[in-house]
């Protein structure tokens, strides 16, 4: 009833593609990875028991592979002193 009710309110909002309680779902999970929750609580969320399958409801952003790369990547950090993470 639930996945019913959330494909129809989808489609009400013409949003231009299909949806359903997994789509929420794997859209919340990526938002909250995206605002930068640790994947192990995202992981308890979900209820899953191994972080392998909550890694399907992730995906990473191009903007936070840019971030990640900018602050941890060697060559980025030529013209910086040294840091330990």
């Amino acid at each position: 009833m639930l996945y019913r009710k959330v494909s129809q309110f989808i489609k009400k909002a013409d949003l231009g593609r299909p949806g359903s309680c997994h789509l929420l779902r794997h859209t919340c999970a990526t938002h909250m990875l995206d605002c930068g929750a640790d994947i192990r609580f995202i992981q308890q969320l979900l209820g899953h028991e191994k972080l392998e399958t909550t890694s399907i409801y992730t995906q990473v952003s191009i903007e936070q592979l840019k971030d990640v790369h900018a602050k941890t990547h060697p060559a980025e950090s030529r013209d910086k002193p040294s840091e330990v993470c």
